[in-house]
């Protein structure tokens, strides 16, 4: 763990701390930048297994960057059930927007019905993490080829006044709009979502390169 904490200490950036503070609020950070939290990751997970695991066990951690190094190694993590495994251990002390959203693992690809499972689960949950990391599941892996109603109807049936709930309902919806845009237009042509939440969706869809822009054109026309 000394090994772990010297090196985040040595490559902390205050200006970079400043900036991050303001965009990630209430975390004890030391300000270590993305790409080089994402490469030490890959660099312990290849050469260092035993300080990987121990590294892992340790929970909480103290630092913003150590949240992110554990999001990135476990992103490593090859096989299904044991990346699931990391991932259900972490969840409960994930507490910030960054650290959800960069935990995308491409091994949870491998098995949609029990990661389907999974989110159901996590949009149950009383803390807002834990169900923004549930939405995010069926957005990261469950729209394009495989979509389906059902995992919209979750999403839209989520009740929760924090913002970084709804903000991750609205991205869902915008990028559902973007990938499967015949099955999800209804739901905003029917007002399904609360009108903050309705409006947000229609305002990222527009702000999307992957919707056209007829698309966008008829959007518009149903915000609230």
């Amino acid at each position: 763990m000394k090994e772990i904490i010297t090196f985040l200490n040595e490559n902390a950036d205050a200006k970079y701390r400043e900036f991050n503070k303001s965009i990630t609020p209430g975390q004890n950070m030391l300000g270590v930048r993305t790409p080089i939290l994402r490469e030490y990751a890959r660099e312990l997970y290849k050469t260092k297994p035993n300080a990987v695991c121990a590294f892992m066990d340790e929970l909480p951690h103290e630092y913003f960057e150590e949240n992110q190094l554990h999001a990135f190694l476990i992103c490593c993590i090859k096989d299904f059930d044991v990346c699931l495994e990391e991932v259900k251990r972490f969840l409960p002390y994930v507490d910030n927007w960054a650290t959800c959203d960069q935990m995308n693992p491409k091994a949870l690809s491998k098995n949609r019905d029990i990661l389907i499972s999974f989110a159901r689960k996590c949009v149950q949950s009383d803390k807002t993490f834990t169900i923004r990391y549930g939405i995010k599941i069926l957005m990261d892996y469950c729209l394009g080829d495989y979509y389906d109603k059902s995992y919209t109807d979750i999403v839209c049936a989520v009740d929760s006044e924090e913002y970084y709930v709804k903000m991750m309902v609205a991205w869902y919806m915008a990028t559902a709009l973007a990938k499967n845009y015949e099955e999800v237009l209804p739901y905003i042509e029917n007002g399904i979502l609360p009108k903050w939440t309705h409006n947000k969706a229609i305002q990222k869809a527009c702000e999307s390169y992957r919707v056209s822009d007829i698309h966008k054109a008829y959007i518009r026309k149903l915000k609230i």
